[in-house]
């Protein structure tokens, strides 16, 4: 009973999050999602749950493809496209895990999309600004182009 409890909460937490959400607040909140789901499939591969570790890459192939797909070609130029071309080889990498019930093919992309998080991430207080909102915290030196997605 506590258990479906905690989840129902959880689930009207998580929709109230991204009701309230920006959207460079949304691709966060997918790569986190990502990275949640892909340290849970881990974990199925241990316990030899392959039903559930398909279920769960399979969820992240789909984040990783929405977004791929959230891409602005036009503004973004090099970094789009090369995260066009990350972004695919991360999907082709769990493929290839889910196949071979490999953990270490998922903590491959797992570093990937925790580097390319990060950068977006360090970005945060430059989308605020461009979209007239106060930033929270101090500008990162080291910022990336915010162009390369259309938020």
């Amino acid at each position: 009973m506590y258990s479906k409890g905690a989840n129902q909460y959880r689930q009207v937490g998580m929709t109230s999050e991204v009701e309230g959400a920006d959207p460079h607040r949304l691709i966060q909140m997918l790569m986190e999602g990502a990275l949640t789901r892909m340290s849970q499939a881990k974990g199925m591969i241990e316990e030899k749950n392959y039903e559930g570790k398909a279920k769960l890459l399979g969820r992240v192939m789909e984040i990783i493809a929405t977004l791929q797909s959230s891409l602005d070609h036009e503004k973004g130029g090099d970094i789009s496209s090369n995260l066009d071309r990350l972004y695919d080889y991360m999907n082709r990498r769990l493929l290839e895990a889910s196949s071979a019930n490999d953990i270490n093919m998922i903590d491959e992309v797992m570093s990937l999309l925790l580097e390319v998080k990060a950068g977006w991430d360090g970005i945060r207080d430059e989308y605020l600004a461009a979209s007239g909102k106060k930033p929270n915290e101090q500008k990162d030196a080291n910022q990336s182009s915010l162009s390369a997605f259309s938020v």
